[in-house]
This record gives structure tokens, C-alpha cells and sequence, in this order.
């Protein structure tokens, strides 16, 4: 895989829709679909062979499986911290909106079968953390990392203030430097909506690419850095999720830019 070849510009349509998926274009590890419902209707999903992570982006509902429901509410991505539902391997749930709801599911192959239940993850359950500094100020909120219910998927949202950078100084985790190999994709939401960030990726003396994404674009991040700017006036959130050959979340800084730290 090409990094130009990593933007994915899918239109929102009802029901669930592929927006990304491992092995057919590129992708080593991950898989990712957007949820769209309209008030009232429902739809049942499932990822057999693979862990999952449901993440409610807006609206209200109900998420159940078997005889656990929860009912789910968030007013949008910058108004207040996730709800999301982990799912192991083959374990089905069924979404019901009672006001229009949009949600985006990342799954990842696991080697055997489901080993527990669901795992709810409320907003209270969210981890805030606040990174760097001046301009490259942003929080970030954990969602499902240090949690042992899941083996391969982490999993998290960033924010980033109007003209801020964030992964920054650029870092990756490709493996390449004895950081464990892991494969990334960020799922985009702008405020306003209509605006732009700003997605660059590159390897050192080598292969570089900046995508323009818009809000509900997908960048997968399968090597190198990938720093993210956000333009004036603009916020940017984008959801991430990691996997690989182990769930450990550890970066590699170009040496080219550690130095902003002594600043």
C-alpha cells in the first residue's frame, strides 16, 4: 500500500456501510464501518472471528445483546466524552435509535473464540488527557486501552483546539525502530462541518503525502509519522484505533523533531 492511497471519502447513507476493510485494499489489521439510523429503525450486527468496538458518535438509542441493554445518548463528538460497546469475537448486538444516530465500528481478527461478554463503556469510563503544549496542545481521551476485556484493539479519541497540531512531534509505530508494529486509522469529524484538517504521513528521506480530510473521512495509518493540523476556527476530533502484533501503545519520535520539547 501506497500512503496516497489511504484516504477514504465514503457519503453517509443509511444503515451500515464499509468504509475501510483489512486485506482488501491495503490494510493489514482493521476494519471500520459507519452506522447511520434514522429515528425508530434498528439493525442487528456482528463480526464473527473478529473483536469489536461500537463508538456512538451522536444521537440516542439502545444498544442490546441477549438479555443486556444500555441505553446510549451523546449530543456529538465535542459536546462530551464517548459511550462505545466492546464486543468479543462473533458476539452480536442489536442498535435501535430513537433519534437519528450515527456510531463507527472497528474490528479486528482475533485467533480464537470469544473468551467473555460484552463490555459497556460509558462516558464516565473515559480517560481525558491533556498533551503537549502551545501549539500543539490537544486531549485526548482513552476509551478502551488499558482495559483487559480486549486483546488487540486500542482504541481513543483526540481533540484538536483551532489551529493546533496534534501527534505531534510526529511519531509512529511501524515497527521500524523497535516500537511494536502497530496499525492505525483515524476516523474524522470537523467543527464546523464544513471545514478541513490537515492529515500528513511520511517516512524520513522518503515517501510523504498531506490528504485534506473532511468531517466523516477515514485515514488509514499502515507506516511511518502522521502528524494532524488543525486550520483557525476549526476543531477537529478524530477516532482512533490501533492494532497489531501487541497491545502495547508505544511511539517512535522523529529525532528530527524531539527538540520542541526543550522549548
Amino acid at each position: 500500500m501506497r500512503l496516497a492511497d489511504t484516504l477514504y471519502r465514503v457519503p453517509r447513507k443509511p444503515g451500515l456501510h464499509l468504509i475501510q476493510k483489512r486485506g482488501a485494499d491495503g490494510a493489514r489489521e482493521l476494519s471500520s464501518w459507519r452506522l447511520c439510523l434514522a429515528a425508530g429503525s434498528s439493525t442487528r450486527l456482528q463480526c464473527p472471528g473478529e473483536e469489536a468496538i461500537l463508538v456512538l458518535q451522536q444521537g440516542s438509542g439502545t444498544f442490546r445483546c441477549g438479555d443486556e441493554a444500555w441505553p446510549v445518548r451523546r449530543a456529538g463528538v465535542f459536546a462530551e466524552p464517548a459511550t462505545a460497546l466492546y464486543l468479543p469475537p462473533g458476539v452480536a448486538v442489536e442498535v435501535r435509535a430513537d433519534a437519528a444516530l450515527e456510531a463507527v465500528l472497528v474490528a479486528t481478527p482475533v485467533a480464537d473464540a470469544a473468551h467473555g461478554g460484552p463490555v459497556f463503556l460509558p462516558p464516565s469510563s473515559v480517560k481525558v488527557q491533556e498533551r503537549g503544549k502551545g501549539g500543539y496542545t490537544r486531549t485526548v481521551h482513552d476509551i478502551l486501552v488499558d482495559d483487559d476485556c480486549a486483546r488487540r484493539l486500542l482504541v481513543g479519541e483526540t481533540f484538536n483546539p483551532p489551529g493546533n497540531w496534534s501527534s505531534f512531534p510526529p511519531h509512529k509505530h511501524d515497527g521500524g525502530d523497535g516500537e511494536a508494529k502497530l496499525e492505525e486509522v483515524y476516523h474524522y469529524r470537523i467543527d464546523p462541518p464544513q471545514g478541513f484538517a490537515q492529515q500528513l504521513l511520511y517516512v524520513c528521506g522518503g515517501e510523504s503525502v498531506a490528504h485534506t480530510v473532511r468531517d466523516g473521512d477515514a485515514v488509514l495509518l499502515p507506516y511511518g509519522y502522521h502528524p494532524v493540523a488543525a486550520p483557525p476556527g476549526y476543531r477537529v476530533c478524530y477516532l482512533w484505533a490501533l492494532s497489531g502484533e501487541v497491545r502495547r501503545l508505544t511511539l517512535y519520535e522523529d529525532p528530527d523533531h524531539r527538540w520542541i520539547h526543550d522549548l
